[in-house]
C-alpha cells in the first residue's frame, strides 16, 4: 500500500514544473518513465488505474506548457507522441490494459490556434466490433486508436489532418485505420469526412482489417499518396472472415486527387520519392 501511495502522490511534485509558461524539465521525463515502467509490470488492474491516473495527470499538465510544440521525450517507448508539418497539431496517445475490465486508450489533441492551444482529451476503450466507415465520431464515442503518424492537408482554404492508426481492440484482428482529423469553430474535434472514394463507395475513413497473428505496413509515400498492404484471406472460403486476411506483398493506395483520395490497387511502390 505504501508504494502505491507514493505513486499516486507522484503528479503532485511535479505538476508546478509543466505548468503553462514554463519549460520541461528533466524530472518530469524520468517520472513518466518510470510510470510507465511500473505500468507495464504491474499485475493488478487496480494498481495499474492507479499508475495510469498519474500519468494522466502529468501529461495534462505537460500538454498545456508553452513547449509541447518544440519538445519530445526520448526515452518513452509506450508513449506515442506525432506531431503536424506545419506545427498545429501534436498527438500523445498510449493504451493501458487490464485482464479483469476493458482495456482503454487515451489520446490528447493538442491544437495550436492563433497564440493559444486547445486541448482535446479523449478516452475509448477496446471494442471487439469494427470501426465504422460511413459515419464521424466526436470525443464522446471515439472508437479508440493509437496513432502513429499524421500529415496535415488544405483544402478549400481550410485545413485537416490524415492520421493513421491501429486498434488492438479485438483479440482475433488488428486494424489499422486512415482517418481525418478536424475542428468545429469552437474547438471539438471530428474524425471522418466523406472524402475517400473506392470505386462506387465514398467512405469517411478507410479501415482496414487482418489477422492478430499478421503484420501490414500502412504509411504515407508522400504528400499525396497513402500506401497498404493488399488483404487476402488465407483461403477463398474464408472470404469476409477478417481473422483469417494478411498480406499477399502487393499494395494498394489512395492518392489525393482534386481534393478526394482515391483508392488505387496493385501499385507500384519501389523506387518512388517522398514530395
Amino acid at each position: 500500500m505504501k508504494s502505491l501511495f507514493l505513486i499516486s502522490i507522484l503528479p503532485i511534485a511535479f505538476l508546478c514544473s509543466v505548468a503553462q509558461g514554463q519549460d520541461i524539465k528533466p524530472d518530469i521525463s524520468s517520472s513518466l518513465e518510470a510510470l510507465f515502467g511500473r505500468l507495464s509490470s504491474s499485475r493488478e488492474d487496480a494498481d495499474r488505474i492507479r499508475i495510469n491516473d498519474s500519468i494522466k495527470s502529468i501529461i495534462e499538465s505537460y500538454a498545456l506548457s508553452d513547449t509541447i510544440f518544440t519538445h519530445k521525450f526520448s526515452n518513452l517507448k509506450y508513449l506515442g507522441q506525432v506531431g503536424s508539418d506545419n506545427s498545429q497539431l501534436k498527438l500523445l496517445t498510449w493504451n493501458l490494459l487490464l485482464e479483469r475490465s476493458d482495456s482503454r486508450y487515451f489520446c490528447y489533441f493538442i491544437h495550436r490556434s492563433g497564440k493559444k492551444n486547445f486541448v482535446n482529451k479523449l478516452e475509448g476503450t477496446y471494442q471487439e466490433k469494427s470501426i465504422r466507415g460511413d459515419t464521424t465520431y466526436s470525443e464522446k464515442d471515439w472508437y479508440g486508436a493509437l496513432y502513429y503518424d499524421i500529415k496535415d492537408v488544405k483544402k478549400d482554404k481550410q485545413t485537416y489532418w490524415i492520421l493513421l492508426g491501429i486498434d488492438y481492440g479485438n483479440p482475433l484482428i488488428t486494424r489499422k485505420v486512415i482517418d481525418i482529423l478536424s475542428f468545429t469553430p469552437d474547438g471539438k474535434i471530428i474524425l471522418g469526412k466523406k472524402l475517400f472514394v473506392a470505386g462506387n463507395i465514398i467512405k469517411y475513413r478507410e479501415v482496414l482489417e487482418y489477422s492478430s497473428e499478421a503484420v501490414i505496413s500502412l504509411k504515407f509515400l508522400n504528400d499525396k499518396s497513402i500506401v497498404f498492404d493488399h488483404l487476402v484471406p488465407v483461403s477463398p472460403s474464408l472470404k469476409e472472415k477478417k481473422e483469417y486476411y494478411g498480406p499477399d506483398y502487393s499494395y494498394d493506395a489512395y492518392n489525393l486527387e482534386k481534393g478526394m483520395w482515391r483508392f488505387k490497387a496493385n501499385v507500384d511502390i519501389r523506387n518512388k520519392k517522398k514530395k
